[in-house]
């Protein structure tokens, strides 16, 4: 996987190549690109998919010790990513995470089209209950250890907690596994972790929601009918601030989308990026 520095370390990502729509793909909290797999699979053959792996716990380099790193500074990190690898009128897609949402609210400079599928917003940040926790857990030393240990216990991983409560189907144990070995055999990752829980401010979710009403270009938010995590209402709220947002729902997933709904969301991406491109 090649990787490219920008200012608070080097990331890595993966690029399909290809001289279709450009789809950039941005995962959530304590996870990596490979969140994405089924729907690159789908989308691949008519789109190049560009997905980063974010320092925010499922990466597998560490950045910069002095790097700030916190949902405003990792969106603007995007904005970078994008510029570095000239990158223009990309859609620019996100789950679970408010990255794109902060990016598109403040410079939206390369972002042709939005799309946000279930995730934080508004009051929801952190969000629910498992947010809260591993905002709490952040401020214990050695908490963030402690928890990837704990969930890495394969017995465990059925119970309603970590990303149990996220998809309706479970997370596959392999993919778990990919996104739980940085934090269990690299300090520098956990401390990355950490200093990103640890920046988490009341209300930015907010303000990012404000900013959002002058995106005014084609934006399409994807919200899960059954999600436990984040509020069903928040889909249409987004769609109803957004310009030129709309709203599609489906059914039998929670927040983890790409993984509970692979075809489904592939299907709506294309049809969005087809209809306005």
């Amino acid at each position: 996987m090649p990787g490219i520095e920008l200012t608070a370390g080097t990331v890595d990502f993966e690029d399909t190549g290809g001289s279709g729509p450009v789809v950039v793909l941005l995962h959530g909290l304590g996870q990596s690109g490979t969140v994405w797999k089924r729907v690159v699979d789908d989308l691949r053959t008519d789109h190049r998919c560009v997905i980063p792996d974010l320092p925010t716990g499922g990466h597998r380099r560490p950045m910069r010790p002095d790097a700030e790193l916190s949902l405003r500074s990792v969106a603007l990190l995007v904005g970078e990513f994008l510029e570095r690898l000239e990158l223009d009128g990309v859609t620019l897609v996100e789950n679970d995470s408010g990255h794109a949402q902060v990016l598109a609210g403040e410079r939206p400079e390369r972002i042709g089209r939005l799309v946000i599928t279930s995730g934080e917003a508004f009051e929801n940040y952190p969000p629910g209950a498992g947010g809260k926790m591993l905002t709490a857990v952040s401020r214990i030393p050695g908490g963030v250890y402690a928890l990837a240990h704990f969930m890495n216990l394969r017995a465990l991983r059925g119970l309603p907690v970590g990303f149990r409560p996220m998809s309706v189907h479970g997370v596959p144990h392999e993919m778990l596994d990919d996104w739980l070995r940085p934090l269990l055999t690299d300090r520098a990752i956990r401390a990355d972790l950490r200093r990103y829980l640890l920046s988490a401010r009341k209300g930015a979710m907010l303000e990012a929601a404000e900013r959002l009403r002058k995106f005014d270009r084609p934006a399409l938010v994807v919200w899960a009918e059954d999600d436990r995590m984040m509020p069903r209402a928040h889909g249409r709220r987004l769609a109803d601030l957004l310009p030129q947002g709309r709203l599609v729902e489906i059914p039998d997933c929670r927040t983890l989308i790409p993984v509970d709904q692979p075809a489904a969301l592939a299907a709506a991406l294309r049809e969005f990026i087809g209809a306005e491109g």
